[in-house]
């Protein structure tokens, strides 16, 4: 795993990254902007985390589930934003080929449980609108913890498939239009597209974003059409107000994931792809958190009580 065999025969034990701008100017500013954006990032979702564990009325599978996308924020920032900070205090950042390939495979597992993940909460509000006196015998306790387990785990052996199939072939490259080991960025150094390439992307591209997507699709469509037979206006925007924070976070992610990921590929979009992988990967893990504070009035009186309870 060591080594690269390029078509020169040459070995390359490292990669070169590229980063985000090599202005100096601009470096700073971006520097400052990441550290702030990690901070918020860590502390809005470690705080979403300790107000479920702790406070009992948050002890609901919508909740359950919004912890459990909070612990992958969590590991999704910490997989990128430490390493681009330290590589930007680096002159010449490079990264070992073994380091290079795991963060690619961790970054590649966590967004794809971030895909599935938001299917799953989508799931959740459909029993609970449509079916709500059923919501607590289908979505009991055991269930969550079970959907959760079979989500964290299959996508972990899905992801083995294009990891242990990546190409080792590159074209003498070693230099990474990226500011980490992105799958698409190294993609782009295979030496042509050769069918292991195209069934990596097909892979990744069909399982991870179209069946998820379309299954959220499916269940926020029985939605809708089951809070439009309330014929109380105050329940159906109390229904539709459940739903509003996770579908601003499936905009947002599935919106830029879609585009990157599901777009032809070219060899010439490098700084567009390094736009639309800041977005997705460093701020919607910190958007996450302020949207479900800002717009949950629940998680908002749980963060006042503790916050309360400490000054007593």
């Amino acid at each position: 795993m060591d080594i690269l065999v390029t078509d020169n025969d040459s070995e390359v034990t490292e990669f070169i990254l590229v980063g985000l701008s090599n202005h100096p100017k601009s470096q700073i500013a971006l520097y400052c902007t990441l550290v702030m954006v990690y901070l918020i990032s860590m502390l809005g979702n470690s705080l979403i985390i300790v107000v479920v564990r702790f406070d009992g009325r948050l002890h609901t599978p919508m909740y359950f589930f919004l912890s459990n996308l909070s612990f992958l924020d969590i590991c999704y920032s910490s997989n990128s934003i430490p390493f681009l900070l330290f590589n930007g205090l680096r002159d010449y950042p490079t990264i070992s080929y073994t380091s290079c390939y795991a963060q690619m495979a961790i970054a590649l597992f966590l967004g794809m449980t971030e895909c599935v993940l938001l299917a799953l909460m989508a799931y959740d509000r459909f029993v609970a609108i449509p079916n709500p006196l059923c919501y607590t015998i289908i979505m009991n306790n055991q269930v969550c913890i079970q959907l959760a387990m079979v989500t964290w785990a299959s996508v972990f052996l899905l992801t083995i498939i294009p990891v242990i199939a990546f190409p080792t072939h590159f074209c003498g490259h070693d230099i990474i239009n990226h500011f980490i080991c992105e799958f698409q960025a190294l993609l782009k150094l295979v030496c042509s597209d050769t069918p292991v390439r195209l069934i990596l992307g097909l892979v990744i591209s069909i399982f991870t974003l179209p069946v998820p997507f379309t299954f959220i699709l499916i269940f926020y469509t029985r939605i809708v059409v089951a809070v439009l037979r309330i014929r109380s206006k105050e329940a159906r925007l109390k229904a539709f107000s459940t739903c509003g924070s996770h579908l601003t976070v499936v905009t947002i992610f599935y919106g830029t994931a879609i585009y990157m990921y599901l777009k032809p590929q070219s060899k010439e979009s490098p700084e567009e792809d390094k736009v639309f992988s800041i977005f997705y990967g460093v701020v919607t893990p910190m958007l996450n958190p302020l949207i479900y504070t800002l717009r949950n009035k629940d998680v908002k009186n749980a963060i006042r009580k503790i916050i309360g309870k400490k000054e007593y």
